[in-house]
């Protein structure tokens, strides 16, 4: 199965398409028709499980659970991290949901820098721990501050950049690829979500969040 442009509705911000919940976009399904000119070729190359099931995205939640939803986030977003406690509330109690952070730095080099770090961390078998201490944070942050939020939250970060550097080749390939992938979805900024095989542009309630969950059960 693939994805491509004909599968989604540029800069809808989560709106005003019938028959899905919140009005998103679903995944894998040509409703319009025609030649296909217009495809992206990036995202005609794309498959759903390359999006929602890169093996070297570390995984929140149930690892095994029947459903997956893939969030694309900025460490310095402040709508993703208002957001992600309730996120992960949610996870947490359902019980049966995989959670996919798709790092997608585009705040700058403070971004890329805290990507690095939790990434490196991840290597370190830190990642939850390096990755809730950044979320926990509100506004936007200097590089100094993101190695202080990670210190004092237990990382060691000069033990996280030489994790990530030695497996450079693995990390920076991931963030390629989710740079890629949001490229081709047509996403136009954090955050953005994918729950089941439906495409939300833009932050959630808890609401609406519950209502795609329930949503991507019912069709899947």
């Amino acid at each position: 199965m693939s994805i491509t442009r004909r599968d989604i509705l540029a800069g809808a911000a989560g709106f005003g398409l019938a028959g899905t919940a919140g009005g998103a976009i679903l995944l894998g399904r040509d409703r319009a028709g025609g030649s296909g000119g217009d495809k992206s070729a990036a995202a005609a190359e794309m498959s759903t499980d390359e999006v929602l099931r890169d093996p070297d995205n570390p995984v929140l939640g149930n690892p095994e659970g029947a459903l997956t939803i893939v969030e694309y986030f900025d460490y310095q977003c402040p709508y993703c991290k208002m957001g992600h406690a309730m996120l992960t509330d949610v996870v947490a109690k359902d019980g049966d949901i995989r959670l996919v952070m798709k790092d997608w730095p585009i705040f700058g080099a403070p971004s890329v820098l805290a990507s690095q770090l939790v990434l490196g961390a991840a290597s370190m078998g830190d990642y939850a721990q390096a990755h809730a201490a950044l979320m926990a944070t509100e506004a936007r942050l200097t590089e100094d501050q993101i190695r202080q939020v990670l210190g004092d939250g237990g990382i060691d970060t000069a033990a996280a950049l030489a994790a990530y550097r030695a497996e450079r080749g693995k990390w920076d390939g991931l963030l390629a690829r989710n740079s890629a992938q949001a490229a081709a979805l047509g996403l136009r900024g954090t955050p953005a979500f994918i729950i089941g095989k439906t495409i939300y542009p833009g932050a959630l309630d808890e609401t609406r969040l519950r209502g795609a969950i329930a949503e991507a059960r019912r069709t899947s």
